[in-house]
C-alpha cells in the first residue's frame, strides 16, 4: 500500500487538461509560461532598474538543453517573452520564429526594449545541481562584459515539471480553497465514495467548483472545449498528409491507416484500426507543433483523444457521459501526478504514455457504465504494463518512438478495460496505488540517459540500424 501524500490533492481539471502547441508540454507549454512570467516581472521593474539593463539571458539545463531544439523549447521561451500564452498561441507563431533564428526580436518593458534572438539562448547540458531536471534561467543583465561579471538586475529560476506545470523558485502559488472532499490515494477516494454516497463525477465536480469558483455549467463548458480540441486534433491529423518537421523525414501514417479502415468495416479488426488511426492522428499533430491537449502531457496527447473519438463516434456515447469520462481519467492523472510523476524527464515514458493509457482505461470503464472498482482495475492494468518504459526520442524530436507509442498506449488502454470489465474485480491482486508507487521507484532508479535526453536507447541505436 502506498504511503499517503503530504497533503491532499488540490489539482483542478484544467491544471491537467491544458490546450497548447506541441510537441512537448514540459518543453513548450512550461517554458512559454516561464517566458510570460519573466515578461511580467520585467514590466514591474522600476525605470532606474530597466535603464541599467542591457540584455536578456536564457539558459537551458537538463533535457531542455539536450533536446530543446527538437522539442521547440527555444521558440516557446521566446514566444512567452513576446507575450504569447500557450492556450492562445497559434502554431504558426512558433513556426515563424523557427524560420529566422538570427532575427532580433524586441522585448518591450516600460520605456525600454531589449533585443533577443533564438541564437542568444545558451544550452548548458544535462549535468547540473538544480533540484529538477528541466530547469531554465532567465535573467536581465547589465553592462557589456561577460555574463559572469555582469550585474544581475532580475533573475528567475524556473522548473518545468511535466504536463505544462511550472514551478518558479522562491515563489509559491496562491493558496487555493480547501476542496470539500480530501483524498491522497485511490484507496482514500474509494473510501470517500462509500462514506458520502456520492458518485465519482459528483465528488470531483464538488472539488472543482470549490477550487476554481466555477459553477457546474462553466465546468461543463470548459470540458466541452477540451473534448472539441481533442477531436479537432484527431480530424486534422486524419486528413493531413506529408512529412513531419525536422531531419528525420518521418511521413505521417494516420491518413493512410484511416483510409484503409473503410475496407475493414465488416472485419473484427475495424475498431482497433480506427483506434490506432485516431491516436496516430493526434500524436502526429502534436509532433507537427499544432494545437493539442495535455492528457496528461503533450508527448502522450494521442492516447486519450483516440478513445474519446472512438467512443463518441463508433460508440455513440453522449456528450454528458464523455465529460464524466474526462473526470474519471483526471482522477487517475491526479493520483499519478501527486504520487509519482507524469514527466518523461523525471521517470521516463512510463509517466507520460503510461499515465495516459491508465487515464484512457479509466475513461472507457466509466463511459461504459462500470463501477469504480472496475475503473481502478482498468487503470492499474494499463499502468502496470508500461512500468519501466524509457523516454528516448530519436534526434530529440517527439516522433520516434513517441507517435507509435501513443497508438500502443491507446490499444493497451482498451485491452486493460476489457480485462477489467470482463474479469472479477474482487480477484484483482494489485492495486492502483501500489503501481503508482512502483512507477515512482522505477523512475528514481532509471538512468538519466532514458529520461528525455536522447542519450540512450532508441535515440542512440536508431542511426546505427
Amino acid at each position: 500500500m502506498t504511503a499517503p501524500q503530504a497533503s491532499p490533492i488540490t489539482l483542478s481539471l484544467f491544471d491537467l487538461y491544458k490546450i497548447g502547441p506541441g510537441p512537448s508540454s514540459s518543453h513548450t507549454i512550461g517554458p512559454m509560461r516561464a517566458g510570460g512570467h519573466f515578461r511580467r516581472a520585467l514590466a514591474a521593474l522600476s525605470a532606474e532598474e530597466l535603464l541599467r539593463g542591457e540584455r536578456i539571458e536564457v539558459r537551458l539545463y537538463g533535457s531542455l538543453s539536450a533536446t530543446g531544439k527538437g522539442h521547440g523549447t527555444d521558440r516557446a521561451v521566446l514566444a512567452g517573452l513576446l507575450g504569447f500564452d500557450p492556450e492562445q498561441c497559434d502554431a504558426r507563431v512558433l513556426e515563424d520564429l523557427a524560420e529566422e533564428p538570427n532575427k532580433a526580436h524586441r522585448i518591450a518593458a516600460g520605456n525600454r526594449e531589449f533585443l533577443f534572438s533564438l541564437n542568444d539562448i545558451r544550452y548548458e547540458g544535462t549535468i547540473h545541481n538544480f533540484p529538477w531536471n528541466n530547469t531554465l534561467i532567465i535573467a536581465l543583465r547589465g553592462g557589456r562584459g561577460p555574463s559572469e561579471e555582469a550585474e544581475t538586475i532580475l533573475r528567475h529560476v524556473y522548473y518545468s515539471v511535466g504536463g505544462g506545470f511550472l514551478v518558479v523558485e522562491g515563489e509559491e502559488d496562491p493558496p487555493r480553497p480547501a476542496p470539500p472532499h480530501l483524498y491522497r490515494t485511490m484507496e482514500e477516494f474509494c473510501s470517500l465514495l462509500r462514506r458520502t454516497n456520492h458518485s465519482l463525477s459528483d465528488l470531483l465536480l464538488d472539488n472543482e467548483k470549490a477550487l476554481t469558483d466555477m459553477d457546474a455549467a462553466e465546468v461543463s463548458r470548459r470540458l466541452d472545449r477540451i473534448l472539441d480540441v481533442m477531436e479537432a486534433a484527431v480530424d486534422l491529423g486524419l486528413r493531413t498528409e506529408g512529412v513531419l518537421p525536422g531531419p528525420i523525414g518521418l511521413r505521417r501514417k494516420a491518413p493512410i491507416l484511416f483510409r484503409r479502415s473503410y475496407s475493414l468495416q465488416s472485419d473484427p479488426n475495424h475498431a482497433v484500426v480506427l483506434l490506432n488511426a485516431y491516436a496516430l492522428a493526434a500524436a502526429e499533430e502534436n509532433a507537427a507543433g499544432h494545437v493539442v491537449v495535455t492528457a496528461p502531457t503533450l508527448g502522450s496527447s494521442g492516447v486519450l483523444p483516440a478513445v474519446v473519438t472512438l467512443m463518441a463516434r463508433q460508440g455513440r456515447i453522449p456528450r454528458e457521459l464523455l465529460r464524466g469520462g474526462l473526470l474519471a481519467a483526471a482522477l487517475v492523472g491526479f493520483l499519478v501526478k501527486t504520487g509519482a510523476s507524469i514527466s518523461g524527464a523525471e521517470v521516463g515514458c512510463q509517466g507520460e504514455v503510461g499515465t495516459a493509457s491508465a487515464m484512457a482505461a479509466a475513461f472507457l470503464a466509466h463511459v461504459n457504465g462500470y463501477p469504480v472498482s472496475v475503473l481502478e482495475n482498468a487503470a492499474e492494468i494499463a499502468l502496470e504494463h508500461h512500468l519501466g518504459m524509457t523516454c528516448d526520442p530519436v534526434g530529440g524530436y517527439v516522433q520516434i518512438p513517441c507517435i507509435e507509442r501513443n497508438a500502443m498506449g491507446a490499444v493497451k488502454a482498451y485491452n486493460a478495460y476489457l480485462l477489467a470489465s470482463c474479469g472479477d474485480p474482487s480477484a484483482q491482486k494489485v492495486q492502483l496505488d501500489q503501481v503508482i508507487r512502483a512507477l515512482a521507484e522505477t523512475g528514481r532508479d532509471m538512468s538519466s540517459r532514458y529520461k528525455e535526453t536522447a542519450e540512450g536507447g532508441l535515440a542512440v541505436c536508431f542511426p546505427q540500424c
